[in-house]
């Protein structure tokens, strides 16, 4: 049963993404035969946990020019017009637009920008706790996951294989590590 009831141990107030210690990785099928991982930085994310999940929000901004996917060769290419294109798109967006979820487990629904183009997509998160660092700051952690099609972000670029089928998988795998601490 999906609620609008805040997960246990989530305490309300806004919450400002440490990018040092969160992470959004990306899995994606490479010539069929094998999975090419890479991550993007998150350059800056806010949370802010309301009273109930309907008055929760998130919002983030990565940076495509940071790809990596230990090929130099690659990430280059994926920087460029073939791909994201990262002169013209240089940000990456992420706003939501509804929260809901079930104990820890959540549904966070928004709108996903990558290359000029914005889709709905679902993540489906997790709360992880919260705990107070041995400075004194509070921190929450939060993991997700969505998986969405590079072809709806207008990201088409492919070469086809020899042996039938293309390069570069439609489906993407997008996986999220979020550590946020308590604005001050």
């Amino acid at each position: 049963m999906t609620t609008t009831t805040l997960p246990t141990g989530l305490p309300t107030g806004t919450w400002v993404v440490e990018t040092s210690h969160s992470h959004a990785g990306f899995t994606v099928r490479h010539a069929g035969i094998s999975k090419v991982r890479g991550t993007v930085a998150i350059t800056e994310g806010t949370l802010t946990i309301g009273d109930d999940l309907a008055a929760t929000s998130v919002t983030a901004t990565l940076d495509p020019s940071t790809i990596d996917t230990k090929d130099a060769n690659r990430d280059g290419h994926l920087t460029t017009a073939d791909f994201f294109d990262v002169a013209t798109y240089p940000t990456w967006t992420f706003v939501s637009t509804s929260v809901a979820g079930d104990g820890t487990d959540l549904k966070v629904t928004g709108d996903l920008t990558i290359h000029g183009v914005t889709r709905e997509v679902v993540l489906d998160a997790e709360f992880n706790g919260a705990a107070t660092d041995p400075f004194g700051a509070s921190r929450i952690g939060f993991s997700a996951s969505t998986e969405i099609s590079r072809k709806e972000f207008g990201l088409t670029w492919n070469a086809a294989l020899e042996t039938g089928g293309v390069l570069v998988s439609d489906k993407v795998k997008v996986a999220l590590e979020i550590e946020a601490v308590a604005q001050a």
